[in-house]
């Protein structure tokens, strides 16, 4: 395998290819350019199970080596309730539907969102 040129938004379509084919639901983009140091975009996806989002995580992490050399760093897989992946430009996020609602990372992010707590 040899490491591919490519950008954060070639990485992004390719994610979000990953997660269409795998069946992730909700999936929302996120641009964080001049927000965040932390990448270019962010998602946020949500699998049916446990078991669905980390399969979810394992196949978007191997696809991003095999695709374009990208190593990442994934916490959260093991336990299938929220798996973070930070692949450098973009960062990921698998939730099971029950634990995204908790945290609405969505509200946090994305420009207009309604951020009152009840």
């Amino acid at each position: 395998m040899t490491s591919v040129a490519y950008n954060g938004d070639q990485l992004l379509d390719a994610i979000l290819t990953s997660l269409d084919d795998d069946k992730a639901e909700e999936v929302v983009k996120i641009n964080l350019r001049g927000k965040s140091e932390m990448g270019d975009w962010m998602v946020i996806a949500t699998g049916r199970s446990t078991r669905q989002v980390s399969a979810i995580a394992e196949k978007l992490v191997a696809r991003m080596k095999e695709k374009f050399g990208v190593v990442s760093k994934v916490e959260g897989k093991d336990v299938g309730d929220w798996v973070l992946i930070d692949t450098g430009d973009v960062i990921v996020h698998i939730f099971r539907e029950e634990v995204r609602e908790f945290y609405q990372l969505e509200k946090m992010w994305m420009p207009g969102a309604d951020t009152a707590t009840v």
